[in-house]
């Protein structure tokens, strides 16, 4: 049995007695002049042991279920109160992070400076590009400092999508060949320090400067400096065509190891005795930050690749679709979610601030205990959606192969197996390189109003990956399903429409980005 999952098990029977009990058991109470360190395994404890309400964290639970979480984390007095794996999200498989990656980054530049391999965070960004031929290069951009990077007030001329847009400056990015350079080759839209914009490229310029310092991929440091130390094992980490790790995502870590990264900064930045950031650098509530200016909400700020909430004195490393690290300084807490639908910064805190009732343990309380339970068992179990009937043309069209012209999707053919007994898709991609080349998947689509799950393959760009899918008939000559992939945080729907012998195909993101293609069966 893993380590991890001998963890679980111990986690499941230590609730579980003391919900039976109902006893309070004085060893898991809090002792905030004796910090416990995680590093080998999180010790685990009741709610009101550490001075929370069960009840309360029991609404976070189903608010989460609600909002489609995959997992829920937190953890009081170093000790994990609430751990609740959302069906279809095992717990056990490393979830991606998206932009909370940007904070590791972050970190990892830290450690460099605090090694001694950075004079300054005011250091001019040029300087580690020397070897460069850049283009568009004025005094603005020689005024650019890492600093600037860390804070997103770079000014490159830069579209994300941040305040709305195309995000076409990040999509260019990533079909650049090279994606350093290209960021680098950026026109100035602003003086740096000026404007908060938000943008991809900062962090991947951040991630070339550790490896420019240290001679090595930001991963490789990390596993030797921060990963290793803080006992993280198990994660995968991408990079560029070039070989640089990816400073703006792409990291993989279990939700137990972004706790871990929620717990170094709720620690100034010591681990086990040891400084591993420099003074002053985990202390994010202190910071000079910058105003984000966000429409949305117009208090939040930003420093060091962290968004920060001055009012609820709570800061987050936060990812697309609610993969978030909050820490709460005053509160000693670090909550973790990993999601597939945008979390509420403000939402989030409200619940576990409101979960606090005491700063020591509470006398035990039974019955919000087993609440608690119930409501993690009940976010595990997974509830069936409606299924339409269905129409003739199933038979019609299933086992027929619809073949596909050059698209923005990259589809080359789909064929759809709908009245099998085991329900699946076949579907082919373009491949761009080398020229003519294509890859095959195979999904199963579950017609019952429940996930239908696949094994992982070695096609599939991420270990672990486990796709999952589930559809349903819309009316005569409309299907519908969605799909997951388990552990990465994305959510995609597909309505296929069917007319005599051609096939519209449309793809619908979480963000509600929509991609097209029609195609011909191939008789």
């Amino acid at each position: 049995m893993s380590r991890w999952k001998r963890s679980i098990l111990t986690t499941t029977l230590n609730l579980s007695a003391l919900l039976v009990a109902g006893s309070f058991d004085s060893s898991l109470a809090q002792n905030a002049n004796a910090p416990v360190w995680p590093t080998k395994e999180w010790l685990i404890s009741t709610p009101e042991a550490q001075g929370m309400d069960s009840a309360a964290l029991a609404k976070l639970v189903d608010y989460g279920e609600g909002r489609d979480f995959d997992s829920l984390l937190i953890v009081r007095h170093g000790r994990i109160v609430v751990e609740a794996s959302y069906a279809l999200y095992p717990g056990n498989t490393p979830h991606e992070i998206f932009s909370a990656t940007k904070a590791v980054t972050g970190t990892l530049l830290a450690m460099v400076y605090k090694d001694g391999l950075l004079d300054r965070f005011d250091h001019p960004m040029l300087d580690f590009f020397s070897d460069r031929n850049i283009a568009n290069v004025d005094d603005h951009k020689r005024a650019i400092t890492i600093q600037n990077l860390l804070d997103m007030t770079s000014g490159f001329s830069w579209d994300q999508g941040f305040e709305g847009g195309k995000q076409q400056t990040m999509q260019d990015m990533y079909r650049a060949s090279n994606q350093i350079q290209f960021i680098l080759d950026r026109p100035m839209a602003y003086q740096p320090g000026e404007v908060f914009n938000y943008s991809n490229g900062n962090p991947n310029l951040i991630s070339a400067i550790i490896t420019r310092l240290t001679g090595k991929p930001a991963e490789d440091y990390a596993r030797e400096k921060l990963f290793t130390t803080l006992g993280i094992a198990d994660w995968h980490w991408d990079r560029d065509p070039q070989g640089l790790t990816i400073g703006d995502g792409m990291l993989f870590l279990l939700p137990r190891d972004m706790a871990k990264i929620g717990y170094l900064y709720l620690h100034h930045g010591e681990w086990e005795g040891r400084q591993l950031l420099p003074s002053g650098w985990a202390d994010v509530l202190s910071h000079r930050t910058v105003n984000t200016h966000a429409s949305y909400d117009p208090r939040m700020s930003y420093s060091n690749f962290f968004w920060i909430l001055p009012d609820q004195h709570i800061f987050i490393a936060s990812g697309k679709n609610g993969q978030d690290i909050a820490v709460f300084p005053h509160l000693d807490i670090v909550a973790v979610t990993t999601a597939r639908k945008y979390v509420s910064f403000r939402a989030l805190a409200s619940y576990v601030s409101s979960a606090v009732k005491s700063d020591v343990a509470l006398p035990p309380n039974p019955g919000s205990e087993r609440q608690l339970a119930s409501a993690i068992r009940d976010a595990a179990t997974e509830k069936p959606t409606p299924v339409g009937p269905t129409p003739d043309i199933a038979s019609a069209i299933s086992g027929k192969t619809y073949k596909f012209p050059a698209n923005e999707l990259g589809l080359k053919s789909v064929t759809l197996f709908l009245t099998d007994q085991n329900p699946h898709i076949d579907f082919e991609l373009y491949l761009a390189n080398p020229a003519g080349a294509s890859i095959k998947y195979n999904r199963p689509i579950g017609l019952n109003g429940l996930y239908s799950k696949g094994l992982s393959t070695l096609s599939d760009p991420y270990p672990g990956s486990i796709p999952a899918a589930k559809g349903t008939w819309k009316d005569a000559t409309t299907f519908e399903f969605d799909t997951q992939n388990i552990g990465q945080g994305t959510q995609i729907k597909y309505t296929l429409s069917f007319n005599d012998n051609e096939l519209g195909f449309r793809r619908i993101d979480d963000e509600g980005g929509v991609l097209s293609a029609t195609g011909k069966r191939d008789d």
